[in-house]
């Protein structure tokens, strides 16, 4: 990746659905240098897919947890599993005491309480502790 491609991914964070004539006018590049370089950055697995975003209020009934988790063993298994989690809804690797962060994302504290129960039970994680989001002070 050079700077134009990094450049390109930051104005696709920013808007995912930003159109191909703005995106090269933004950086200054022909429409066909950025259809080609979304095409390379696809094909190479380094843009895996595109997102909706929600205002955080826009789903008032959701549950929104935090899971920190220590994994013993094969890490790269456990995440395989955590990104096959319907309740996982973004996933982080950290340093320190927890190895991963889990964002969950559920409808109902039932739900949540199956989620972690799931979670749990992953082979290779040997200790979590969950914290549910109770408001957003700064977003």
């Amino acid at each position: 990746m050079d700077d134009l491609d990094r450049r390109l991914i930051a104005k696709l964070r920013h808007d995912a659905r930003a159109p191909v004539a703005d995106l090269a006018k933004a950086l200054g590049v022909a429409r066909g240098t950025i259809t080609n370089r979304m095409a390379r950055l696809e094909r190479d697995g380094v843009i895996t897919g595109y997102t909706v975003r929600l205002r955080p209020d826009s789903a008032p009934d959701e549950i929104c947890a935090w899971t920190s988790l220590a994994v013993e063993g094969n890490q790269h298994r456990v995440i395989r599993a955590l990104l096959g989690e319907p309740g996982v809804a973004a996933l982080h690797d950290t340093n320190g005491r927890w190895d991963l962060l889990a964002e969950l994302r559920v409808g109902s504290l039932a739900e949540l309480s199956t989620v972690l129960e799931r979670i749990r039970g992953i082979e290779g994680i040997s200790a979590s502790e969950t914290s549910v989001h109770l408001q957003t002070l700064r977003g």
